[in-house]
């Protein structure tokens, strides 16, 4: 399978260890100044892992959220659309090689507004450090990705 840059959110993108709550992480996707529906037609694809096992000083819990918005520096505030929102994990699960989301973007629910992007949400305490791959593919595209240390 290959993964297009123009597709990729985030790519062994350090997380942020400012506190809790939520934080913009990675690269936004500019779906283009006409609004679209991205998940119409061909399904597209969202992946999201662990690429360096996160820590934390103490009982943190992370969940994701792929929302979209009308500007790049996507809201952190709640006003963002979302379209995704993963479970919390408990910040000992989030190791390397995790799989927090595989699955295409929904048709149903609000409709996409212009920049795509993935928030981390933070709860209980800070993390110190960690590590995410977030990006889509075409269908099916994703059934047998895997990670792997980089070959040098």
């Amino acid at each position: 399978m290959l993964v297009d840059k123009l597709t990729t959110f985030c790519d062994a993108t350090a997380m942020s260890t400012a506190g809790t709550g939520r934080a913009l992480i990675g690269s936004q996707i500019d779906t283009g100044s006409v609004q679209r529906d991205i998940a119409e037609g061909t399904p597209v694809e969202l992946v999201i892992t662990v690429h360096t096992t996160f820590t934390s000083d103490g009982s943190a819990t992370v969940s994701f959220e792929v929302a979209s918005d009308d500007s790049a520096a996507i809201a952190t505030d709640a006003s963002a659309t979302e379209h995704i929102v993963t479970q919390a994990f408990p910040v000992a699960s989030l190791v390397a090689g995790f799989e927090v989301w595989r699955g295409p973007l929904p048709k149903e629910g609000p409709a996409y507004e212009r920049y795509l992007g993935i928030l981390q949400n933070v709860g209980t305490a800070a993390l110190t450090a960690g590590k995410l791959n977030a990006f889509l593919v075409g269908p099916n595209g994703s059934s047998k990705w895997k990670p792997y240390n980089a070959a040098r």
